[in-house]
């Protein structure tokens, strides 16, 4: 969620956002331009069911979540606020946190080999940790940091553009990227969190609502890692209403996939609730 310009060859204006967490000093600014393809069929549109929810920390301005073994890692943003902490899923009780430095704002989450690496905004900065929450280790990479998932071997990351990096976990070096255009051809900036879900990018996009991004209330958007097709749309709209009346910035923003059980979770920034979903549909178009 950031304010730099990736620059590729298909890469040429600039976009100013508004900020991520309501204030002037955390203004982001996106900039990405492509020529638009034809239009192409649509993609699927799936719905939602809640299956259980469950309490969330208001006080966690979600950037990041994970489940890895029977638990949530989550990584909360803010400056003066970032932390990253272990959470149990059925009471929302925090079992270990650690704080980063206040002038870091922390952002997208992931984990590999028994190690949870953490993003933060403007910083270029990565952080990584064991599973106890110990840092062990920094990373500075190029551009923002906005999401950040995995295949098992690649960190995935987003930087609130069109552009989805694969990053090497070890040197944190870009491999490879991909561009993610919506049906019509344009552009689908502003990807943020991300999860890995059976082989698709699960991707949030900030503030779906805005009719210059998408025009439809938190949609996650189901991408192609090998080519950026767009897969399919997930409508969330209105899954926690409470929530999102409380503060313009307490949008959908927080996937996670249990493999082991497969289950699906999501929440938002200071949402008070978390949400284990299944989805339905298609839907008729």
């Amino acid at each position: 969620m950031i304010a730099t310009i990736i620059k590729t060859s298909i890469v040429a204006a600039a976009l100013a956002l508004t900020a991520c967490s309501g204030t002037a000093s955390n203004t982001k600014n996106v900039s990405a331009n492509v020529q638009p393809k034809a239009a192409s069929t649509p993609a699927p549109v799936y719905g939602y069911e809640v299956v259980k929810t469950y309490p969330h920390d208001p006080t966690c301005f979600t950037q990041g979540l994970i489940v890895r073994d029977g638990v949530f890692y989550e990584s909360c943003g803010q400056e003066n606020e970032s932390t990253i902490r272990k959470v149990e899923i059925t009471t929302g009780k925090v079992l270990k946190k650690t704080n980063v430095a206040p002038e870091y704002f922390a952002e997208g989450l992931a984990e590999i080999g028994g190690k949870l690496f953490q993003l933060t905004w403007r910083d270029r900065t990565a952080f990584v940790y064991n599973m106890d929450l110990k840092l062990e280790r920094e990373f500075k990479y190029a551009g923002e940091g906005w999401g950040l998932t995995d295949n098992g071997k690649e960190l995935i990351q987003s930087d609130g553009t069109h552009v989805i990096r694969f990053v090497d976990p070890e040197t944190f070096k870009t491999i490879r990227t991909i561009v993610v255009n919506r049906e019509d051809g344009k552009p689908q900036l502003r990807l943020n969190e991300l999860e890995f879900v059976k082989g698709e990018i699960w991707a949030n996009i900030w503030h779906s609502e805005d009719p210059e991004v998408l025009g439809r209330s938190n949609y996650i958007a189901r991408i192609d890692p090998e080519t950026g097709k767009m897969l399919g749309w997930i409508d969330l709209d209105g899954i926690s209403p409470d929530d999102q009346r409380r503060d313009s910035e307490n949008t959908l923003n927080g996937i996670a996939y249990d493999a082991a059980s497969d289950r699906i979770f999501v929440t938002g920034k200071r949402w008070k609730k978390l949400f284990e979903i299944k989805l339905s549909g298609p839907k008729q178009q």
